[in-house]
């Protein structure tokens, strides 16, 4: 399975329990990086950063090591740079 397959199959998992509070999409892909969009009406007081951690831990799960970069805060929600560990 391809780094992207894996991407994708913990977004469409992520996406099953928090849609459509919250939505994933896969906006970037690169060697050692990749980007996440996550927008909806979120819940703020359960932590608005607590749904970067939980993609984090579906992909985990799925033997993808990575950490988070770089949270970009938008209108709509936030932009996530996730770092893959080699």
């Amino acid at each position: 399975m391809t780094i992207r397959n894996v991407i994708e199959k913990a977004i469409e998992e992520y996406n099953k329990y928090r849609a459509p509070e919250v939505e994933a999409s896969l906006v970037y892909i690169g060697d050692q990086e990749f980007k996440v969009k996550f927008s909806g009406s979120f819940c703020y007081t359960c932590g608005f950063y607590d749904y970067f951690d939980d993609l984090k831990i579906e992909l985990e799960d799925l033997g993808l090591k990575i950490e988070i970069k770089e949270i970009e805060e938008i209108p709509e929600g936030a932009i996530v740079t996730f770092t893959v560990k080699r």
